[in-house]
């Protein structure tokens, strides 16, 4: 099942039944949504990874500066 298959199943779904479009929307508002922000081009994630990785290394090296 290729990607414009699932949307147009997703969408179908979000036809069906409104309130669960609304209810997923609100969530994914408020929570976030890694999938969308992946599923782009290559150099969106490229720049996730480099995100992703600024992260990770900046808090190894607050507790590296703890541990002293």
């Amino acid at each position: 099942m290729n990607r414009d298959d699932r949307d147009k199943k997703q969408s179908e779904e979000y036809k069906k039944h409104p309130m669960h479009n609304l209810s997923d929307s609100i969530n994914r508002s408020m929570v976030g949504d890694l999938k969308s922000l992946t599923k782009g081009g290559c150099l969106t994630n490229i720049i996730t990874l480099v995100i992703i990785i600024i992260i990770i290394g900046g808090g190894l090296l607050i507790l590296s500066q703890c541990s002293r």
